[in-house]
């Protein structure tokens, strides 16, 4: 076996392992970044097999090339997604005339750290703009005892925020639905949704798919980016948010 190839099995090696022990143990909350893992591991195998196989016949060599242009088309992809993701989740945002606060995760009846970081991130937008309305999107999930618009109500109106400032929108099961959803409460109070610009509040990482998808919707966005405050997790997100906003763009 030559040295490459050692190299590429002991890789595969590393990257199964590491990717199985995320995923398995979710390991701080990585399981993403564990199935890349062992993708990765799996590619390297293939890599492997066919540069073995390609010794012997010239097809299997063409094959491991073709694969090595795949691979290098797919990352030059990746950088222009994860560029996107990047460059909304670092953008200022903008004077707006309402504001819709993305759901996220509820303990019990208690914010998840990402949605007390969205709920953080809204209330220093609603100080800085305290004459409009904030709409609050989110429905109950498996494991929470409330809504998430219900949890977010409570954690606002405890640090300040006027009750009638807040819409509640409990509904909502996925972004797309917080906006079409969060849209029509807007819309039931008598604003021209149409004519508004709205700050969407989200985790930063998840910014550029959600402002594609409020547009989707006939809202003009403007990004409030909440970030996370743990580096192995914002990295994590970021990288799985590339390969959501590949999904969101094709469907």
């Amino acid at each position: 076996m030559k040295r490459s190839e050692k190299v590429c099995v002991a890789a595969a090696a590393c990257f199964g392992v590491l990717g199985l022990f995320c995923v398995i143990f979710r390991f701080f909350g990585m399981r993403f970044s564990g199935f890349l893992c062992i993708g990765v591991a799996l590619l390297l195998l293939l890599f492997f097999f066919l540069g073995r196989l390609g010794r012997r016949r010239q097809i299997w060599k063409k094959l491991r090339m073709l694969l090595c242009a795949a691979v290098v088309v797919g990352l030059a992809v990746f950088a222009v997604l994860e560029a996107q993701v990047m460059r909304a989740a670092h953008s200022v945002p903008a004077p707006a005339d309402a504001v819709i606060v993305l759901g996220a995760g509820v303990n019990g009846t208690q914010p998840s750290l990402a949605l007390k970081m969205r709920l953080d991130a809204a209330l220093a937008y609603a100080l800085d703009y305290p004459d409009i309305p904030l709409v609050l999107s989110g429905g109950q999930g498996y494991g929470e005892e409330i809504s998430e618009a219900e949890c977010m109500y409570r954690y606002l109106t405890e640090k300040g925020i006027a009750p009638e400032r807040l819409l509640l929108e409990e509904q909502a099961r996925n972004t797309e639905e917080n906006f079409r959803f969060s849209k029509a409460v807007l819309e039931e109070n008598g604003y021209e949704v149409g004519r508004m610009t709205v700050a969407v509040v989200s985790n930063d990482f998840h910014l550029c798919r959600a402002e594609l998808l409020a547009r989707r919707e006939g809202i003009t966005p403007t990004g409030v980016g909440a970030p996370i405050p743990w580096l192995h997790l914002e990295l994590n997100y970021y990288i799985r948010e590339a390969f959501a906003l590949a999904k969101a763009y094709v469907l």
